[in-house]
């Protein structure tokens, strides 16, 4: 799935929920996918429409969320769970579920996160700190 070509990554959300529109077999990170896709269907009318999801820019400074990207950090959430890599964030992450009340919301905090780790190792030029990564979800618990 991973790629840097973005239309060839967009195209991964949009073949997955094709199929599932049409009940074809989905493969594995298609289900993914698609289970992301149910809990925001904000997102859905946007797959349907082939060009505008290839062609849009999202942008930050105008206030936008980029729908892919967020799904690709659930993808992300959802890989460093079934690993618990970095080590702990499984069982974090049971905690955030319990005082969240939902896992959906559970993610969502710990998207932030996620995001605010990649931003700064972006931003520093350095591989992203996962102790300060964990650090961080370990703040959202103290909440």
């Amino acid at each position: 799935m991973f790629s840097n070509d973005r239309n060839q990554m967009r195209q991964v959300f949009l073949q997955a929920w094709r199929k599932s529109q049409n009940n074809q077999p989905l493969e594995p990170l298609e289900e993914l996918i698609v289970g992301i896709l149910s809990q925001h269907p904000e997102y859905q009318s946007l797959l349907e429409d082939t060009d505008k999801a290839l062609d849009r820019d999202y942008l930050p400074e105008s206030g936008e969320t980029n729908p892919f990207l967020h799904m690709g950090m659930h993808i992300a959430i959802h890989e460093q769970l079934s690993t618990d890599r970095p080590t702990g964030i499984a069982g974090l992450f049971q905690q955030l579920v319990l005082q969240a009340g939902d896992p959906h919301m559970a993610e969502h905090q710990v998207m932030d996160c996620l995001g605010e780790m990649l931003w700064r190792a972006q931003r520093d030029n350095c591989m992203p700190d996962e102790q300060g990564y964990l650090d961080c979800l370990r703040k959202l618990l103290k909440k």
